[in-house]
């Protein structure tokens, strides 16, 4: 009897471990698998070529320009979505009127589909949209927002900000109700100010929070797609093409299965290096390193 009740932890632990093969382990191991053999000549008939996929795409400059595209992106992103979001939570934290109302406009976004943001902010974009009509009106000529390689990443960049400064507003808003008022009081009384209380008692007590909004904007920001998709097609001159719609090409138009799994197993390893870091530099003591 007694070792029934010992192995029930491990019970209630089956389905999330048979979720993690479904979806995570045998997919990941398939993509490993298809990664060493090349589809380009015939797909129902791959040829084993161990690792030349991978030797491929390291000296492929289309695939090396996409990585640099992906990591100028989330420079874009993720400094400001890790930051603007703070600000807006800290603001809605306090005593002032109307803030259910304006929590409710900033996260509004967050629940209308990317898709739909994306086709709008196109509109906005387009060489006779809004943007355009108003640089007009203050006599700046039309800006190619989406067809200029110089502002198209920018201009996608600014469609995800859009979309998640409200969700990661919100992660803040939870983590801020967790912080004792007694330590702001205590910080009144040394006479500190409204920035300086923010700095020594806000920052250091939600930097657990701080962190995991960066890794998670960062694998966001590392895994875009749909804005690309939607705007751009990685136009133009390749400018928005990054590492996820490199795979979808290789993928579904061009239909080399091998070359694209080699991709995806890169930006795993990517995204593990980034999940890496975040360990490292924020929850170095959490995990005893």
């Amino acid at each position: 009897m007694n070792s029934i009740f010992r192995l029930t932890p491990y019970l209630f632990l089956i389905p999330a471990f048979v979720m993690l093969a479904v979806f995570f382990f045998v997919p990941f191991f398939q993509t490993l698998y298809l990664s060493f053999f090349d589809y380009s000549k015939n797909i129902y008939s791959p040829q084993f070529v161990e690792w030349a996929n991978y030797l491929y795409l390291i000296k492929n400059p289309q695939f090396l320009k996409t990585i640099l595209n992906t990591f100028y992106f989330l420079v874009l992103c993720v400094p400001f979505l890790v930051i603007f979001p703070l600000f807006l939570a800290i603001l809605l934290n306090t005593k002032i009127r109307g803030k259910t109302l304006y929590k409710l406009i900033i996260y509004l976004p967050v629940v209308v589909s990317i898709v739909v943001v994306a086709i709008a902010f196109k509109w906005l974009y387009a060489p006779e949209g809004l943007l355009n009509y108003f640089l007009s009106l203050i006599n700046i000529s039309p800006l190619g927002w989406l067809s200029d390689p110089k502002f198209a990443m920018f201009s996608v960049a600014l469609v995800t900000i859009f979309k998640g400064v409200g969700y990661y507003m919100m992660i803040y808003l939870a983590a801020l109700m967790s912080v004792p008022n007694e330590l702001y009081e205590a910080a009144e009384v040394d006479g500190a100010t409204s920035f300086q209380k923010h700095m020594a008692v806000t920052i250091p007590h939600i930097m657990p929070t701080i962190a995991l909004v960066a890794t998670i904007s960062s694998i966001s920001a590392l895994k875009v797609f749909v804005e690309i998709y939607v705007m751009t097609r990685g136009g133009p001159l390749d400018s928005t093409k990054t590492i996820v719609y490199y795979i979808y090409e290789k993928a579904f138009e061009n239909l080399d299965l091998g070359l694209a799994s080699a991709a995806s197993v890169i930006l795993l390893i990517v995204v593990m290096a980034f999940s890496l870091i975040n360990i490292f530099v924020f929850e170095r003591k959490k995990y005893g390193l």
